[in-house]
């Protein structure tokens, strides 16, 4: 399976593809990847992005990368790598498309998707405590911090309720 593509007002969804790869080798090698567990060497950033996107044919969902006005800004999408207790919404932008509500944008049309598709009742975030503008951003999106398992010890649990999407 590959990815659908979604459209939203300002951004285009897709399946990943190779030129991608670079923006998330820069994000994966820099300190900007510390809430990810970074950073990570080149050969590390090549196998994080390679089983990311290799989620599609295997289990139907993953990541898709973001483009607006046909130029890449970042990548959202639901992950779920061996030991993720469930479904995870996640998100990147590059650094040129930080606060520009990219990642808010492309999570609605992603957690939209997913209760169509997949009939789900809610998505959760998997947060490092630390990372502040992504749990803002979670609970900006409608989310709740909930006492639930995630991937980390400590990891902040923001549940997303999509029952009331279409």
């Amino acid at each position: 399976m590959i990815a659908p593509t979604l459209h939203t007002a300002r951004l285009t969804l897709r399946m990943p593809v190779m030129a991608d790869f670079a923006h998330r080798q820069t994000f994966y090698v820099s300190d900007r990847s510390v809430w990810e567990g970074g950073p990570f060497t080149a050969l590390e950033a090549w196998r994080i992005f390679a089983s990311e996107v290799g989620q599609w044919p295997l289990i139907g969902f993953g990541p898709f990368s973001v483009d607006q006005d046909g130029v890449y800004v970042g990548e959202v999408g639901i992950y779920q790598p061996e030991g993720y207790p469930e479904p995870e919404l996640g998100w990147f932008v590059t650094d040129a498309a930080e606060g520009r509500g990219i990642a808010a944008e492309g999570a609605r049309a992603v957690m939209a998707w997913a209760r169509q598709t997949f009939g789900w009742d809610h998505l959760d975030n998997y947060i490092d405590p630390g990372n502040a503008r992504s749990i803002a951003l979670g609970l900006r999106l409608g989310g709740t911090i909930v006492d639930a398992p995630g991937v980390d010890p400590g990891d902040v649990v923001i549940r997303h309720d999509l029952r009331g999407l279409a």
